[in-house]
């Protein structure tokens, strides 16, 4: 397929600040909605990047930017609920703007974000989730649905929250230790988005589950990050009556490290049945060996802040 206009929300987020400049390789002329332009110039100086500042939740601006459009990315979502910031808001309210926005531009396509086991379990995260696949295979639009497992790479709120957690905690205690996950790779689920987005076929009206090789205990994980870190740390797993306390608490501290809808989607298993990596003819990379990197930088952004550092 050829270069192609796409608009993206949420694209100044973890996976947009991967998957776009994939997108550009590609050739693609990409305008990525962001709420504060000059927060994220950094990816407008991209090839045939345009940051523009926007309300995504303004139904004319939506209309405005999708005019022209021939595909429109949502990677909009949020972990934690938080003042105006509701999963309500931000997954349902906002998918149905968008599937409006769509229909009223003339866009056919729409590629959206969700996750592994959308609309099962207890979670607020998980239902919303699941409520905007349901709007977006009602609609008329060309859609593709990504479903990843909790997702890994440079900059992400996995191996680096913990990392920082268990520098600060000799003692570790941690809630649903047992539950299972099969980490994915941030550039593979940019590069499944990309597949998709460049075919004129692959993936429409289909929803691809995104998950990594390695299936994983939440405590497995934790201890790979503390032994990857070169520290000596007790881990100890909690019921679930002291989990959700810690939870409750925890979800009063700033940043909320941990909340009751964190504990509320991690008593459903984060793992797939159906490969989509394989239907892509991506073979996904394993989460255990970027540990390094992920905790200490590669060799060449190590060598680049030693010689910054030589300079002062």
């Amino acid at each position: 397929m050829a270069a192609q206009k796409i608009v993206i929300l949420g694209g100044t987020g973890f996976v947009g600040s991967h998957l776009v400049p994939r997108l550009a390789a590609d050739g693609h002329h990409i305008v990525v909605l962001s709420r504060n332009r000059e927060q994220n110039r950094a990816l407008g100086v991209l090839p045939n990047v345009v940051i523009r500042t926007a309300d995504v939740y303004n139904d004319e601006t939506l209309r405005k930017e999708f005019a022209s459009a021939d595909a429109v990315i949502n990677l909009v979502g949020i972990l934690n609920a938080g003042g105006p910031h509701s999963f309500q808001r931000a997954h349902v309210e906002l998918t149905k703007r968008v599937i409006a926005a769509c229909h009223a531009s003339g866009v056919a396509c729409l590629h959206q974000m969700s996750s592994l086991k959308a609309g099962q379990g207890l979670s607020q995260y998980l239902k919303t989730r699941g409520e905007a696949e349901s709007l977006v295979k009602a609609s008329s639009l060309e859609w593709t649905i990504y479903q990843p497992s909790v997702i890994f790479g440079p900059g992400d709120g996995l191996v680096s929250r913990f990392a920082s957690l268990l520098k600060k905690l000799p003692v570790f205690p941690l809630a649903r230790a047992k539950s299972r996950m099969a980490p994915t790779y941030v550039g593979d689920v940019s590069e499944a988005i990309a597949r998709c987005v460049a075919s004129d076929k692959l993936g429409k009206r289909s929803s691809f589950e995104l998950y990594g090789p390695e299936v994983l205990t939440l405590g497995e994980i934790v201890r790979k990050i503390s032994d990857a870190s070169g520290l000596k740390r007790t881990i100890i797993a909690l019921p679930d009556s002291l989990g959700r306390i810690q939870a409750q608490l925890a979800g009063l501290l700033p940043g909320k490290p941990f909340s009751l809808d964190n504990f509320l989607s991690l008593r459903t298993d984060s793992i797939g049945k159906v490969d989509g990596y394989a239907a892509l003819g991506i073979v996904p990379q394993p989460f255990t060996p970027w540990l390094p990197r992920l905790i200490y930088g590669s060799p060449l952004q190590n060598r680049l802040n030693q010689a910054r550092a030589a300079r002062h």
